[in-house]
């Protein structure tokens, strides 16, 4: 998209690049967050998409990711993150005051929004996880015990059936593909918890989108997460067959038709905050 601006932004520990797909008059704010090892700049179909639907549309990179600053994909605290994420939505709300926001979080994108809607949830009309590492996610466990962290890539045909989304993400010099670093794994071992201890969302609308197929946030451990975060407006749609990232999948104009479906049921008549 061609209109695209970039801000940024003082984070709890430096830079944080920013992205906006501006719209001059919003029905509403859709905040991005994405997942480990990627950037913002992925999901420009994605905001394409929200845009269309009247969405202006916001997303960081996170610390350590994309344009923003850091070594490379190391977070040492996720709460920080967060409030990093609390930032743009600050920035989205004064450049759009008095429209509802929406929170969209992609993988460990999803973990971010989870905790984002736990500590600053009366600020969102709803909250949207796709593929989320939220629950019992075994990886940290397994890989904390070795004494080497394995150089183990994330496998790009994990990503979506269309191979050109693999080739893609291999040939993206923003993505990283080196080895998962310790002090990140530390982090989302204590982040998983502090969610399961944090309580329920309550009534915050929430759209629960996964695919059947997904082989690096399996289905089972996410469901734990997703029904104790959830408060009971929960919307749960699971893709047979589709892999790890829905939005790049092969039938991701039902993912985004489903996406926007729950859009419009939550921001008709809405009042909640911006």
């Amino acid at each position: 998209m061609a209109d695209t601006r970039e801000h940024l932004l003082t984070g709890t520990r430096g830079t944080i690049s920013a992205h906006e797909w501006p719209h001059e008059q919003p029905r509403y704010v859709a905040l991005v967050t994405h997942g480990y090892g990627e950037h913002i700049g992925r999901y420009a179909e994605l905001a394409a998409v929200l845009l269309t639907h009247g969405a202006a549309v916001f997303g960081p990179d996170h610390q350590g990711h994309g344009g923003s600053a850091g070594e490379r994909v190391l977070i040492e605290d996720f709460e920080d993150v967060v409030t990093d994420l609390h930032s743009v939505a600050d920035l989205a709300r004064a450049t759009h005051p008095g429209v509802p926001l929406v929170l969209i979080g992609h993988s460990m994108g999803g973990l971010i929004a989870a905790r984002f809607a736990q500590r600053y949830g009366d600020e969102l009309a709803a909250l949207v996880l796709s593929g989320p590492v939220i629950g019992a996610w075994e990886l940290p466990e397994r890989l904390l015990v070795l004494a080497e962290i394995p150089d183990t890539p994330i496998s790009p045909a994990a990503l979506s059936r269309n191979p050109a989304v693999g080739a893609a993400y291999t040939a993206d010099p923003l993505v990283w593909h080196g080895p998962m670093k310790r002090p990140t794994l530390e982090a989302f071992a204590r982040t998983l918890e502090t969610v399961a201890e944090s309580g329920d969302i309550g009534p915050l609308p929430l759209l629960w989108l996964h695919g059947s197929d997904d082989r690096l946030v399996p289905l089972s451990g996410s469901r734990v997460g997703v029904e104790r975060l959830s408060g009971g407006e929960l919307t749960e749609i699971v893709y047979a067959g589709a892999r790890h990232e829905v939005f790049h999948e092969t039938n991701r104009a039902a993912v985004f038709a489903d996406l926007i479906r729950f859009l419009d049921g939550v921001l008709i008549g809405t009042t909640r905050p911006a």
